[in-house]
């Protein structure tokens, strides 16, 4: 056994949790008996790993049990604020039901500042970092950028699949890449200080994105398509114009984009463990490597189809729908290993036992993200 895995393992069982695979202090109930409904709720830790974890890409539901949120091993979740396509006025809404659900829940506080999320480790909390997952809010009104800045919008994506008048979504037929109004917006997250997303979006866009930045951009929840080709995914290019600017790739533990072609099983920690390892030798360090799971607490509403039809975009689902679960609430949907939160543990000691050292596991965990927050809030 290597010193940084008994070291890890020294620490864990000093704060009361498990070994390799286990969470020994966590109440565990088998997610087919715990979610007889598809909600998604999460194992309890009775005490806190010793990492600061920062999901870049989760949602959580209106029957969230937030009074809990704080005890999944979580330091910050970066929560989608509202759903994308909507207008201004629905999206602010969005933002000011976030802010009640902290002042109501003295377990959680919203993510302004670094400090925020270190303060929340310290004292036992978690932090709400609010994310939008579009930029179609923002009309053609620059100034909403700004207020919006104000009300808690700490990380934007200016297009989600679909291309909008911002640039391209990643599943749409255009490769127009960032538009004259998408280049202003870029400008003024820079000024105000809002983290750029580049997920969802087209790769011209994202290309285009990460080199008129003048502060480093991040994908919160996208895979190296070199081991994974979906629409959905990024390639070799798209994360090296990302991180040779000091940003960070959020590998996303979600199962369909996991999910290697040619295959049936369901994706496990170990592919997972995968993508981070092939990311690490692109690009040659653990410096530009974070963790967004894209998972729910609470459930997960079922998708409203338009009687009259909707665009035919790419399915980048269809194989994980047929060979493990079509079920968009079941935790199968997750990677075995890393479906429920608690389960961060087993990532943290499975990178050390990859050879991952006591720092990058910090690092990849959330000191990556911390790092870009860092740069651009300021």
């Amino acid at each position: 056994m290597s010193s940084n895995r008994r070291d890890f393992l020294k620490a864990t069982a000093a704060l009361g949790l498990a070994g390799p695979g286990t969470i020994e202090a966590a109440e565990r109930i088998p997610p087919a008996v715990q979610c007889p409904s598809g909600k998604a709720v999460h194992s309890i830790l009775e005490r806190d790993h010793p990492y600061i974890y920062i999901d870049s890409c989760m949602q959580m539901w209106p029957d969230a049990d937030f009074d809990v949120a704080h005890r999944h091993g979580v330091t910050a979740y970066a929560v989608t604020a509202w759903l994308p396509h909507v207008d201004a006025a629905t999206a602010l809404k969005g933002l000011m039901y976030w802010r009640g659900i902290a002042r109501e829940h003295q377990n959680l506080v919203i993510v302004e500042r670094v400090d925020d999320i270190r303060a929340a480790k310290r004292q036992g909390r978690s932090g709400l970092l609010l994310a939008a997952q579009d930029g179609d809010w923002i009309g053609y009104e620059l100034h909403r950028i700004s207020a919006f800045r104000d009300a808690g919008l700490r990380m934007l994506n200016l297009a989600y699949n679909a291309t909008n008048h911002l640039g391209d979504g990643c599943l749409d037929r255009t490769r127009g890449g960032l538009t004259r109004l998408g280049q202003r917006v870029v400008e003024e997250c820079n000024r105000v200080g809002i983290v750029l997303d580049l997920s969802h979006t087209g790769k011209q866009t994202t290309l285009d994105i990460a080199q008129l930045s003048a502060k480093p951009c991040v994908y919160t929840h996208s895979n190296p398509s070199a081991l994974v080709p979906t629409t959905r995914n990024i390639d070799d290019e798209q994360i090296r114009s990302c991180t040779s600017k000091g940003g960070v790739v959020g590998l996303v533990s979600w199962g369909p984009l996991v999910m290697r072609p040619d295959t049936t099983h369901r994706p496990t920690l170990n592919d997972f463990i995968d993508m981070i390892d092939y990311v690490a030798q692109l690009v040659g360090d653990t410096d530009h490597i974070g963790i967004g799971t894209d998972m729910s607490i609470g459930t997960y509403p079922e998708h409203v189809r338009d009687p009259w039809g909707s665009p035919e975009y790419p399915s980048y689902t269809a194989q994980y729908n047929q060979h493990v679960t079509g079920d968009i609430r079941s935790p199968l949907r997750n990677i075995e290993g890393f479906s429920d939160y608690a389960e961060v543990v087993n990532v943290a000691e499975r990178l050390l036992a990859r050879g991952y050292t006591d720092s990058d596991v910090q690092k990849i965990l959330g000191g990556n993200f911390l790092r870009v927050f860092e740069e651009v809030w300021t």
